[in-house]
């Protein structure tokens, strides 16, 4: 069973799945992670939520404000050992509800051209692509997404 917890970016677990997340990272982007990286701090993260399957941290994912009523989707990621169990599609849930409960009416979120699998969980899950923005406004290995969230 998949049970997700809510925490900040203090927590063990996270900070592990994350560096888990940046060795991966580093091998998909190659020399483009360094730019990458600059803007996926986790210090001082205060909405984060880690899933677990029979108590072993599997997932990860955390939000953060973009603006007064979207927060932006960051660090997402699922260990190889719990991938294809639904644990991103758990977590993502929890960020959004997380971020309406907040009263929040959007999420915005990148992530790269290389990871097909995280594009296809976003469409998915009802994002749309829509232009890249701030930081990564005409950087060509990303793609941005929005979702409304207010229920």
């Amino acid at each position: 069973m998949i049970e997700v917890q809510r925490t900040d970016s203090v927590n063990s677990d996270f900070i592990k799945l994350v560096q888990s997340l940046d060795e991966e990272l580093a091998k998909i982007d190659g020399s483009d992670h360094s730019f990458y990286a600059q803007f996926n701090k986790i210090e001082r993260l205060r909405y984060v939520v880690v899933a677990y399957e029979n108590g072993i941290p599997l997932g990860c994912g955390a939000i953060k404000e973009f603006d007064h009523q979207t927060m932006e989707v960051k660090r997402m990621f699922t260990d190889p050992k719990g991938r294809r169990k639904g644990i991103a599609v758990h977590v993502l849930t929890e960020l959004e509800d997380w971020a309406n409960e907040l009263s929040f009416s959007r999420c915005v979120l990148e992530t790269g051209k290389k990871q097909p699998e995280a594009i296809a969980l976003y469409k998915k899950s009802g994002y749309q692509v829509i232009p890249n923005y701030g930081q990564y406004a005409g950087v060509e290995n990303s793609v941005c997404f929005e979702k409304l969230i207010r229920k």
